[in-house]
């Protein structure tokens, strides 16, 4: 046998239940703050080594993109006519090498890029010279054009260097490389990006290398807009760790990593690690060689996490004294008139009336609760005495609606004589149209149904559109193209005649015999589809009908009709089926009706 559970709160009054609902109040927030310092260091470290990742990857992002405005610059360097020609031709005299060479100096210089701090990125030819006969260029470049000015060089295969060669096996792709021995004296170190430039007429010749130097203060700039607690550094590396730009004076350095950080070979990827000394944060992209540390040390996140802790004591003591102010505060606002409105509750006998009116003098849920219940008691008496008088009107409404379906069943049934009578006096053009006549009432009566079948929906039409074809003599034609799998299926009553008599006005009513109207009805397996067409010539706006039919209150004269349709078919089948307007080809209109598929045995 089922037992239901019985609440323990039950068993308490309201003040117990109070102090038991303070101290639940309590007693989590002292509980939430051992917890909270015991996991304050974890967690932090968790949500800024999250935060320093999407730093580091939009941080790489905005360091590779000022590469690429270097790299852009080197492609129309590389594309011009000029850095073209330079490449070795031993059948040209050394006038016009001297003239190649100083232009080529100038569109170099040109294409300067300015740096903060009065820095620049220079850009240097190295141009191919078998030969060595390109005695007259200087052949010790100076990264920071000091010594002449000269930004083009040439060397050959004895003068090469590593940093060369590596932008040539790179084949056009640009490299960054960390030259330490460039300037007169060899002393000078800057991180390079270096492009080997071939023919454009011949892609296996080659006309040198383009350097860009000072790509360390450039990237410099963009670590200094980061700003990483006190003791983080930042390092750009190559794959092999070795430093290219750094925070510190670490360059060309190899940097140390724990054991268990490493980068897979992957296209890009983010990871941190967590050791006493330091949190690292690395960002990869192994195409381009290239990982972008943060080193941060961990007592600089303690120090937070102390900051952290004294916050979270200070909010539990504050709650807790905000909490005891809220219990006093309830208890004094609350208790007495709810005490009050039990004492109400129990005396209270239904149908007694109220001493004295109720009065809401506080505006609260209490003050709500108070003044609904002792208003409740006089509702209740003036609800019984309103659903009196209710039911004696919707008895006297009922016979009233007796009283008027009388009439139409006495004309039905008269029309029936006068048919007969003007049947048996000879008469047979005036008794069809009496006949059709009390076919239109005996359909339109239905019994009081207001969903009917096709079948008996089409009769009602067939009977009006014969009425009217005798009563004005109509030359128009008509064509019922029905499929006997939809004459069971349901249909509000008088639904086809307003669209059958709209065709007969608006549209053939004055083309004669070339008039003509087509009624189809058929079934997509899903839904009914009937559709009244007519051949009119008048030209119709029908986006402007689509939009009267829909309107929720209209400021149209006209369309009641199909409006009237409309609105009854989405009462009964919902906003999914209706009326819709459209033209038919080569003239005329076409309303299609889309009904579900629904009959008499699945009426509810």
């Amino acid at each position: 046998m089922y037992t239901k559970l019985k609440n323990p709160l039950t068993r308490m009054n309201v003040r117990q239940q109070l102090f038991l609902l303070l101290f639940i109040l309590v007693s989590p927030v002292f509980l939430l703050n051992w917890y909270a310092n015991t996991k304050a260091e974890q967690i932090l470290k968790e949500h800024v080594t999250s935060a320093y990742e999407e730093l580091n990857k939009q941080n790489h992002f905005l360091i590779n993109r000022d590469i690429d405005t270097v790299s852009r610059i080197m492609t129309t360097i590389i594309q011009n006519s000029l850095t073209q020609s330079m490449i070795y031709n031993e059948m040209e005299n050394e006038y016009d090498r001297v003239l190649k060479y100083s232009d080529m100096s100038t569109l170099l210089g040109n294409n300067t890029v300015g740096l903060n701090g009065g820095e620049a990125v220079y850009f240097f030819l190295f141009v191919y010279d078998p030969s060595d006969s390109s005695t007259f260029a200087p052949s010790i470049p100076d990264i920071n054009r000091k010594i002449n000015g000269s930004s083009v060089f040439f060397y050959s295969d004895p003068t090469n260097t590593p940093w060369l060669e590596q932008a040539l096996k790179a084949n056009g792709k640009g490299v960054l490389a960390l030259i330490d021995n460039f300037g007169p004296k060899g002393d000078q170190k800057t991180l390079a990006y270096l492009r080997a430039v071939n023919s454009i007429s011949n892609g296996k010749s080659v006309v040198g290398v383009l350097v860009a130097t000072k790509l360390d203060v450039k990237i410099e700039e963009s670590f200094r807009t980061v700003s990483l607690p006190e003791g983080g550094q930042l390092y750009l590396t190559d794959w092999s760790n070795r430093i290219l730009v750094s925070t510190t004076d670490e360059q060309g350095s190899f940097l140390s990593f724990p054991l268990n950080l490493s980068a897979d070979q992957t296209l890009e990827e983010t990871y941190n690690r967590v050791t006493d000394g330091y949190i690292y944060v690395v960002h990869t992209k192994y195409a381009l060689n290239q990982k972008l540390v943060y080193r941060i040390p961990t007592k600089a996140l303690l120090q937070q996490q102390s900051e952290l802790k004294q916050v979270i004591q200070l909010i539990s003591i504050v709650y807790s004294i905000i909490a005891l102010v809220v219990m006093i505060y309830f208890w004094r606002s609350l208790m007495n008139p709810l005490r009050k409105l039990a004492m109400f509750a129990r005396s209270h006998e239904p149908g007694k009336p109220l001493s004295k009116i109720p009065t809401k003098e506080r505006n609260d849920e209490v003050g709500v609760l108070i003044f609904s219940v002792h208003n409740m008691a006089n509702r209740i008496n003036t609800m019984i005495n309103e659903q009196y008088v209710m039911e004696i009107k919707q008895k006297e409404s009922q016979l009233q609606l007796l009283y008027e379906q009388i009439n139409p069943h006495l004309l039905y049934n008269t029309l029936e004589s006068i048919y007969w009578k003007s049947t048996l006096e000879g008469n047979t053009g005036s008794a069809e149209m009496i006949k059709e006549l009390s076919k239109l009432m005996r359909i339109s009566l239905s019994r009081g149904r207001e969903l009917i079948t096709i079948a008996e929906e089409l009769e009602h039409a067939k009977a009006y559109t014969s009425l009217q074809q005798k009563r004005y003599e109509y030359g128009f034609t008509i064509r019922w193209n029905i499929d006997d799998e939809v004459v069971n299926q349901l249909i509000p009553k008088i639904t086809l005649q307003p669209l059958i008599e709209n065709a007969i006005i608006h549209g053939v009513i004055n083309m004669g015999e070339d008039g003509e109207i087509v009624v189809t009805a058929y079934s997509d397996k899903t839904h009914v589809v009937i559709t009244v067409e007519d051949n009119g010539y008048k030209v119709t706006d029908h986006q402007a009908i689509n939009q009267m039919i829909v309107q929720p209150s209209s400021d149209y004269s006209s369309g009641y009709g199909i409006k009237n349709v409309n609105k009854r078919i989405k009462l009964h089948f919902g906003e999914d089926f209706g009326l819709q307007y459209f033209a038919r080809e080569p003239e005329g209109t076409i309303v299609k009706v889309q009904l579900p598929m629904r009959t008499n045995t699945e009426e509810t």
